[in-house]
């Protein structure tokens, strides 16, 4: 069987490229590298203003990438002074998770995601985290450091501890957290200030949402275990169509 077809969202940045310099639809390549290693197809997918659910049709799983805050509307709040957005992104990927959520597509949510799936879960979100935890310690890099660095202890029966033990090292760098989940389960908590750092779906095949960015470490185990999620969604529909 042909390999699974993994979409990835992107970023929506202004990009150079030679002489041009334009807004563009754009990711890091680390996606895509960890998504291919894993043995996926990976597909890039651009947010569209009306949704574009039917991009769904053709892809076996879906990851929703990190990037900006989700607007504060989107879970009936106003917005902090310290919120960044943004709103083609909102309107483009809440609707993909919404509905990977709802029908059982393989879905990875990381940072951003995983605040995607919780804002569609019915849940809500710190809008700036500091005020809520009392440091900075999740959005304050290091000196010469891309990220900080925390442990992350996941709860017993959970995919989580199943694929990356009693608790791991992750790297942290992000301004909002989950302050309620909805209907989703959380899984992971750091530490040092009891924040939510991984959440599950209890119903779903595979609907993973990680705080952290997989996608820069070395261990590949979230994007093998999506990937062999899809693989397994990809056979059975393909023996339906069979039969």
């Amino acid at each position: 069987m042909s390999r699974p077809l993994i979409g990835i969202s992107t970023y929506v940045e202004q990009a150079r490229f030679s002489v041009q310099d334009a807004l563009s639809a754009v990711l890091p390549w680390s996606y895509v590298e960890q998504v291919r290693t894993a043995g996926g197809r990976p597909v890039l997918v651009p947010p569209c203003p009306d949704g574009g659910l039917e991009v769904l049709d053709g892809l076996d799983g879906l990851i929703i990438a990190g990037g900006q805050d989700v607007e504060p509307a989107r879970y009936g709040e106003l917005a902090h002074p310290k919120v960044y957005t943004s709103p083609v992104r909102d309107a483009g990927e809440l609707p993909l998770a919404r509905h990977a959520l709802m029908h059982g597509i393989p879905l990875l949510g990381i940072c951003r995601g995983m605040q995607v799936m919780a804002v569609v879960s019915g849940g809500r979100l710190h809008q700036h985290l500091p005020e809520a935890v009392g440091h900075e310690g999740h959005s304050m890099p290091g000196p010469k450091k891309r990220y900080n660095n925390h442990l992350v202890r996941f709860a017993s029966g959970s995919k989580c501890r199943e694929l990356l033990g009693a608790e791991t090292e992750v790297n942290s760098y992000h301004h909002q957290g989950v302050a309620d989940p909805g209907r989703l389960i959380p899984t992971g908590w750091c530490p040092d200030d009891d924040l939510i750092e991984a959440v599950e779906h209890p119903d779903h095949p595979f609907a993973v949402g990680v705080q952290w960015h997989p996608e820069d470490l070395a261990d590949p185990a979230l994007f093998v275990a999506l990937v062999t999620a899809a693989s397994q969604s990809k056979a059975r529909r393909s023996s339906l169509v069979t039969v």
